[in-house]
């Protein structure tokens, strides 16, 4: 068994801390290795690659971890199917359509804020009020996403930056209905399953509107690299470390760290040559204060200690 002596535990959460960030920074080299495919491969062949590979994997994880438990397959079929089509379909089809016209940078933060995106809408789905923080927190990231994008020197928004906020749209709803729709399927088993038929889909979008085969057999060195770079390291190692994190941290501590895949993309696309802009830098400074504002815990009014002892 693991050492969980009091001494031990401040090793496991700096651990966990750490793995945490490089799922995060993993995730923001996503953005720009989408740019290095799309230069080889239409939208939907590089989307499908990218998770036939991640699938695969995920699935050998699952097996060689867990175990594969078809009864939790079955009682799940139609959560698992909608979800693939919505959080891995959906989403990515957006990440990958809407990156032929957007920038990395800009692609990375507008992903960003998706945990004040699931926030917010599971507020609405629970028919609660958003807490202040969380209304002010979104209107600050979008002055964020503005100043990234060039918005108030006059430059618009691009067609693609629309589509990737329909992909943070997606996700968004991906990750609230896998705590609504999926019963008794551990993380793990939610995030394979619903991958294995998102692929499915991807892979017949593709095969159908493109020329996979041709694709693969015509490709560089350097985009099987890249393929590779996402599928292993971009999607199926972000996700276990990320999941450690939540395990041992928590999922409110750990999701703060997700600001760090816009700084990721931004750093990344500098080793590559494009140097960002002041309103750039200061666009993603803005953003992810407007995101870490509305994910602080909201403070519980104080119980007074006689009326506790008296209830």
């Amino acid at each position: 068994m693991p050492d969980l002596s009091p001494t031990s535990r401040p090793t496991l959460h700096t651990q966990a801390f750490l793995l945490s960030a490089l799922a995060a920074v993993f995730w923001g080299t996503n953005f720009e290795a989408t740019r290095i495919v799309l230069a080889e491969s239409p939208p939907w062949t590089a989307a499908a690659l990218r998770f036939v590979v991640a699938a695969g994997a995920a699935l050998l994880w699952l097996w060689a971890t867990r175990g594969i438990t078809f009864a939790v397959l079955r009682r799940n079929a139609v959560a698992f199917v909608l979800l693939g089509l919505i959080g891995v379909a959906g989403f990515n089809a957006a990440l990958f359509l809407g990156m032929k016209t957007s920038s990395p940078v800009t692609a990375a933060l507008i992903m960003g804020t998706s945990p004040l995106t699931t926030n917010l809408l599971e507020a609405l789905f629970n028919r609660r009020r958003p807490a202040g923080l969380a209304l002010a927190g979104m209107g600050i990231s979008l002055v964020g996403v503005a100043l990234t994008v060039g918005a108030f020197s006059g430059a618009r928004f691009a067609p693609g930056d629309l589509l990737i906020a329909g992909g943070s749209l997606a996700w968004a709803l991906y990750s609230i209905g896998c705590r609504r729709w999926v019963k008794g399927a551990a993380p793990l088993e939610t995030t394979v399953w619903t991958m294995v038929f998102g692929t499915a889909a991807l892979a017949g979008i593709a095969v159908v509107l493109e020329n996979p085969l041709q694709v693969m057999a015509d490709a560089s060195p350097v985009f099987w690299l890249v393929s590779l770079h996402m599928a292993l390291v971009g999607s199926v190692l972000a996700f276990v470390f990320w999941q450690i994190g939540i395990a041992r941290r928590g999922p409110a501590a750990t999701s703060i760290l997700f600001n760090l895949v816009p700084v990721s993309a931004l750093v990344v696309a500098a080793g590559f040559g494009r140097i960002p802009d002041w309103s750039q830098v200061l666009g993603v400074g803005v953003a992810i204060f407007g995101v870490w504002l509305a994910s602080r815990p909201q403070r519980k009014p104080l119980v007074p200690v006689l009326a506790t002892q008296s209830a």
